[in-house]
């Protein structure tokens, strides 16, 4: 048995898209202990089986002291821990838990989910990131990488010099996000954008594109409900709903709240299983501009056999094919995600239905979390 130290900043992404990572390790009659800031799915590890330690995490301050007290609390759980091994995730436990591993001479293991704001907008920002990456990574074990681009990024400025691997994002559940009934157009097409509510993530082109047909229903029931006529639209999309889900970060409250009360979107809130929503819709609506690494909303979204609608940059584009398993955007870009909003609309139902399919069999060959999983058993095997 080995104890094993995981350090993340949510609870969201670590029971979501690291919980199979979890379960292994649990199975294997390893002990887990988990880092972060309190939150919805803490009880759920804990009913797993992991040993929870609260750590707060200002996950977008720059403040150095609030850094400095971050790792001297890295430090603090590793010697009482004494772990075995460490896993890092996202920039914070990477660059401080990793300088803290070094300090108390633990291995660990790092996993770059994406390069962040800071890096991707450059500047002298990004020079310090890069320079507190350097320092946080110098002596990791391994540094796994979720895309191509972020992995020739980090090489091209020698953030990484020891071994490395690029995995496929966090992979997808296959099993419990299976192929999904789909559903038939008699109460027109639904549209989902599944994601925090904020600029990067695209939402004003979700926006820009639902108030361009202004054919979604009144909020009174989410789906059941009946919208206004949508034009010159074809015949048999005549009726569209936009659907979102996700956080709303403050900046949109208002704006959100006026297109919800004009009834141009339909607002789910924080939905606990996308599923439930996934079966509903008919295609997944991604125009993010965020630097993450592969978005688990498309990996899921194929996998439950629906087309997806999104970006061309990296984190995006692994996912899609262009006109197989759904359409790429330019970035930022209103009019093209509404021109390949009609381009999907004029597409016969069976035309749809194969597109999701062939989702569906892109991240089954490419995509399977349990490639992620095995990579990270492999590194516990190394001890």
């Amino acid at each position: 048995m080995m104890k094993v130290l995981i350090l993340a900043n949510n609870s969201v992404g670590l029971y979501k898209f690291r919980k199979e990572l979890l379960e292994a390790l649990l199975a294997n009659k390893h002990e887990v202990f988990i880092s972060l800031p309190n939150g919805d799915f803490i009880d759920d590890m804990q009913q797993m089986g992991c040993h929870f330690i609260e750590t707060e995490i200002s996950r977008h301050g720059t403040n150095p002291l609030t850094d400095l007290a971050l790792t001297k609390k890295y430090c603090s759980i590793i010697k009482s821990v004494k772990p075995d091994i460490v896993f890092t995730y996202t920039i914070k436990p990477n660059v401080y838990g990793g300088i803290a591993c070094q300090l108390c001479k633990v291995p660990y293991v790092a996993n770059v989910t994406g390069l962040g704001t800071a890096v991707e907008n450059g500047g002298i920002l990004q020079k310090i990131t890069l320079a507190l990456y350097r320092t946080g990574l110098r002596k990791a074990r391994r540094v796994f990488f979720q895309n191509q681009a972020n992995q020739d990024f980090m090489l091209r400025h020698k953030v990484v010099r020891g071994a490395y691997s690029l995995l496929p994002g966090s992979g997808v559940n296959l099993e419990r996000f299976a192929p999904l009934p789909y559903p038939d157009e008699t109460d027109g097409i639904h549209f989902v954008f599944i994601s925090r509510i904020m600029r990067e993530k695209g939402i004003e082109q979700y926006l820009d594109a639902a108030k361009h047909f202004s054919s979604t229903c009144h909020p009174r029931d989410s789906f059941a409900c009946h919208p206004r006529e949508g034009g010159d639209l074809p015949a048999r999309a005549s009726k569209i709903y936009f659907h979102i889900c996700g956080f709303c970060e403050p900046d949109y409250k208002g704006k959100l709240d006026e297109y919800i009360k004009n009834g141009t979107v339909i607002y789910h809130g924080m939905v606990r299983d996308v599923r439930e929503i996934l079966a509903k819709t008919h295609c997944t609506i991604h125009p993010s501009f965020y630097p993450e690494g592969i978005s688990n909303v498309l990996l899921e979204s194929c996998a439950c056999a629906r087309p997806i609608i999104t970006t061309d940059r990296s984190g995006c584009r692994e996912v899609v094919d262009d006109g197989v398993n759904g359409y790429v955007v330019k970035q930022r870009d209103s009019e093209d995600l509404i021109q390949k909003i009609e381009k999907f609309l004029a597409l016969t139902h069976e035309q749809k239905m194969q597109m999701g399919l062939a989702g569906r069999a892109k991240v089954e060959k490419k995509f399977d979390r349990k490639m992620v999983v095995a990579a990270y058993m492999k590194e516990m095997g190394r001890n």
